[in-house]
């Protein structure tokens, strides 16, 4: 592998600035290595959004099209990359203008899916086709003790999975095979057992996830957090990770950047600044898990992998971001500003989003 010396890296970056190709073609031909990669000083460019919403739900489309969803149904969307952001969401009225969009998966300036959260009716997906002018309501929770927390697709963006708190001792799972404009429960037959007082978060969009033909399932409540995979959606297997569970901690987020190498973080929302016991990794496809030999600087509620880039990885919370090198063995904290959820689409084009309607792209 050659190593660019850092100033050779920024340049390289520069250039990128004009052509990403050129700098995914670098990291594909190995040009770049993670020693450089340690060398820059990333930073968060917030943009104003003009709200003061909190925002868990974070979907980029490409370097100029994003998605945000969160507080009060509120959902903004920017095609000039976060110059202007325009309020989308859907027009509800009376209670169900309280609901929270706790999840957004978008797959172009026109197409996106949101997740409300609650028990009972309160969890529903709305899907909008024509960016944001009208939504549909593609599925109502019937079941009064089902909480839906996250929702993720799969590679085609036909198939797509929403995953609820445990309903009669298992994790509950509607799936979508249309792009989400209709949703069906899944039979839990191939779903282990959930422990007494398990379940999902849905703090960033993040707690189930899908990769290289494998969906994950991140959990807590109880002590360890635990990860479940599937090949297929329907059968499960269930892990037990090195971090600490609690009535308000466990695994958060879960992320793989490709068939082996995972990452799994979380901690306790209660005690954000805890910097101990938060986050873990995979080399084996979640068969196994290990502590990370260096912590996140607290609580991470969300995770993201950098495309083309399979050891390097983002966590954030609301104690501040960090990043990691080398598939989540160590991290490094980088900024000190709150956020939520984080999503990379490409190398180095990364979204937060969190409170106060912060949203914000990486910076080098």
């Amino acid at each position: 592998m050659v190593l660019l010396q850092p100033f050779a890296l920024l340049s390289l970056w520069a250039a990128a600035t004009l052509a990403t190709s050129s700098f995914e073609a670098a990291i594909q031909n190995g040009q770049i290595s993670n020693y450089d990669l340690a060398s820059l000083k990333p930073s968060w460019k917030l943009s104003h959004t003009g709200t003061n919403a909190s925002f868990r739900g974070l979907a980029p489309v490409s370097h100029s099209v994003a998605w945000v969803a969160g507080s009060r149904t509120t959902v903004l969307r920017t095609t000039d990359a976060g110059a202007t952001w325009e309020s989308v969401g859907p027009e509800l009225s009376g209670e169900d203008a309280e609901l929270e969009f706790r999840d957004v998966q978008a797959f172009s300036a026109d197409e996106a899916v949101v997740l409300s959260i609650g028990n009972g009716a309160d969890s529903r997906i709305f899907k909008t086709n024509d960016g944001g002018v009208s939504w549909s309501l593609a599925f109502e929770n019937e079941e009064e003790t089902a909480f839906y927390n996250c929702i993720a697709f799969d590679e085609t963006s036909e198939r797509g999975l929403a995953v609820s708190d445990p309903v009669d001792g298992k994790f509950r799972l509607a799936e979508t095979l249309d792009r989400g404009d209709t949703w069906a429960i899944v039979d839990s037959e191939g779903m282990p057992p959930a422990l007494e007082g398990e379940f999902g978060f849905s703090a960033s969009g993040t707690c189930l996830s899908y990769a290289a033909g494998r969906w994950y399932n991140a959990a807590g409540g109880v002590d360890p957090g635990r990860v479940s995979t599937s090949n297929d959606g329907y059968d499960w297997e269930v892990e037990d990770t090195p971090i600490a569970g609690t009535a308000s901690g466990g695994v958060f987020s879960v992320q793989f950047s490709d068939k082996k190498r995972g990452i799994a973080v979380g901690g306790d929302f209660e005690n954000p600044t805890g910097n101990t016991d938060n986050a873990a990794y995979s080399s084996d496809g979640g068969r196994t898990w290990r502590a990370a030999r260096k912590f996140p600087n607290g609580y991470r509620s969300g995770s993201s992998f950098l495309p083309l880039i399979p050891a390097v990885a983002l966590a954030v919370g609301p104690t501040g971001s960090d990043w990691t090198f080398d598939a989540g063995r160590t991290w490094h904290g980088f900024d000190n500003g709150s956020f939520h959820a984080v999503e990379c689409i490409k190398p180095f084009s990364c979204w937060a989003s969190g409170d106060a309607g912060r949203v914000a792209k990486l910076g080098l």
